[in-house]
């Protein structure tokens, strides 16, 4: 199992939100390339990004800082945030970027995204409110269950789906291992945990299904309410 450490970027800043509200953000670094040095020290393999701004807009809006983080650590990095079109996706993957991931898209177009898995390393993004996928940064809800969704991306070349408890991002609540857990399970592709991570128990219950591929952490590294090089050990 892999633990991903999460860099949020809003307005060339290191940030986390509470449960998605882009007026939740508390900035944690003007410099995000440094702490992808810090976890790159501590043992970490991958990286975790997310482009908040432009997760709303539709469009790259932090590439200086996403170049930056690039040229300074050797990290394989995954990245989400506004990706919408394969031009998009193909400007990333020239940057560097090892893996892109779709969100909102895979909602509204589901095929462009297979289409996009065949070609590219690619993964969803399946963000859910009470087990209902979120879109457009959060800010809607739709009526899909978010395990039909994941469903719809079995045995097509999606690298991994990253499922998030959209309630308990942010909050150090306790990540929700049954609902990655269903996820794995319908989907049959790796699935990474993401959402309310607090301590090195979340880490240990999700190693302990056996059925879940890694793990999102953010706010649990930033607040000091996990040691992350003890995670590492966990999961080596």
């Amino acid at each position: 199992m892999d633990i991903l450490p999460a860099i949020d970027l809003k307005d060339g800043k290191a940030v986390r939100l509470t449960k998605g509200l882009m007026e939740s953000a508390k900035i944690y670094s003007d410099e995000p390339w440094q702490l992808a040095k810090t976890f790159e020290e501590m043992g970490s393999r991958w990286l975790h990004l997310v482009d908040l701004n432009g997760a709303f807009a539709g469009e790259p809006r932090n590439l200086e800082q996403i170049e930056k983080i690039r040229k300074n650590c050797n990290l394989k990095m995954e990245l989400g945030g506004g990706i919408r079109d394969e031009e998009t996706i193909r400007r990333y993957l020239d940057l560097g970027i090892d893996r892109l991931i779709l969100g909102s898209v895979a909602v509204r177009d589901p095929d462009f995204v297979k289409a996009m898995a065949a070609k590219y390393p690619i993964a969803v993004g399946i963000d859910a409110v009470d087990g209902y996928v979120a879109v457009e940064g959060w800010a809607e809800v739709s009526e899909m269950p978010a395990t039909e969704l994941a469903r719809a991306f079995a045995d097509c070349g999606v690298e991994a789906i990253i499922c998030t408890d959209v309630g308990r991002d942010g909050t150090l609540s306790g990540v929700n291992v049954d609902f990655t857990v269903s996820i794995a399970r319908a989907s049959g592709v790796d699935t990474i945990a993401s959402g309310g991570v607090r301590d090195l128990r979340d880490i240990e219950a999700l190693k302990a299904t056996g059925e879940v591929a890694g793990v999102i952490v953010g706010k649990a590294f930033y607040e000091g309410t996990i040691d992350l090089r003890k995670a590492f050990e966990i999961v080596a």
